[in-house]
């Protein structure tokens, strides 16, 4: 099959690459480099420069190999940035991937797997959250991925797409063998962070609050391995060419860790004093965030392999020493 992955240069895409390629799927990379590198998107993969706004190279693109179905990845997806660039968000965001379906239109490729967030479901009273839950997002983020759910929801009924969504908890970690893993410039997310603290990269470590509603005081999130969520994309497109019907999944482990317990965690990997300070809390952070995998275990099958906190934080670990 030849699958279109957009957004193939980011630190999930980079992995889908491999998980893809290894599938004998032919793979094409479509990607700005706004925030990707190139130099770690597998050499077999064939690699396209072109934003998703880009209606004619993504037209040209999509027509010239071929494509059968395509991987979405191409969104900006920092809460606290997207509290101040809220319209850059719904640019790239909400606006390319209506342009994105309207080549998809006609160019007459039916299959789309689309990368969501636990950000569409905002502050929830009951955990862990299920696929049924209201969604009530409490960022600009959460805002343009519910917005692209509801478009490609009615962009279905109207043009015969398949689709499924797949709304992501927390990723992190790393391939095992360290080729690929997060690279974001600045890095925003909490585990690399910590890493980077672990590695002398940075002093100390900001800790974004300490007065929630949680056994320590600070956020709780649900922490899935790369490798096991872009598993569960092969799955959802085997799923999909297979002749069923569209469908959204919550991808996590159904259980979480405080900003302490990472800590603690990595202090146990890395050997490592890390030094943290109390800071002030981000806008738009829930107090816990925490999947029910149980219809993404029923229906696509999936069954995650590295669901432990130390092997998440170990792959990382070895990506950031590697790549030092």
């Amino acid at each position: 099959m030849n699958v279109l992955i957009i957004g193939g240069a980011g630190y999930i895409g980079s992995h889908q690459v491999k998980i893809m390629l290894e599938a004998n799927h032919n793979v094409i990379v479509y990607d700005n480099l706004s925030t990707g590198h190139q130099d770690k998107v597998d050499k077999k993969a064939v690699f396209v420069k072109g934003d998703i706004r880009d209606y004619d190279l993504l037209k040209k693109t999509i027509i010239k190999y071929k494509i059968d179905a395509i991987m979405h990845f191409a969104a900006l997806s920092i809460v606290s940035d997207s509290m101040n660039r809220a319209l850059e968000y719904y640019d790239n965001n909400v606006y390319g991937f209506q342009v994105l379906l309207n080549v998809m239109r006609d160019t007459n490729v039916k299959n789309i797997i689309f990368s969501s967030t636990a950000a569409v479901y905002g502050k929830q009273d009951k955990m862990p959250i299920d696929e049924k839950a209201m969604t009530i997002p409490s960022n600009p983020y959460g805002e343009t991925k519910l917005t692209m759910e509801k478009m490609i929801k009615w962009a279905a009924l109207s043009n015969d797409f398949r689709y499924v969504i797949l709304r992501y908890f927390n990723v992190a970690g790393a391939s095992l063998d360290g080729s690929v893993g997060e690279l974001h410039n600045p890095e925003t997310h909490l585990i690399p962070i910590v890493l980077e603290v672990a590695l002398n990269k940075r002093e100390k470590l900001f800790v974004n609050g300490n007065d929630y509603n949680t056994k320590d005081g600070t956020c709780i999130r649900d922490y899935i391995h790369v490798l096991d969520l872009c598993q569960a994309h092969k799955l959802a497109l085997d799923y999909l060419v297979s002749g069923n019907k569209s469908d959204t999944f919550n991808l996590g482990y159904g259980y979480g860790y405080s900003v302490i317990e990472i800590i603690e965690s990595a202090r146990k990997v890395c050997q490592h004093e890390l030094l943290y300070e109390i800071a002030p809390r981000r806008q738009g952070d829930p107090d816990v965030l925490i999947a029910s995998c149980d219809k993404v275990k029923d229906v696509l099958k999936w069954q995650p392999k590295y669901n432990d906190i130390n092997i998440i934080i170990e792959s990382a670990y070895n990506f950031i020493e590697k790549n030092k």
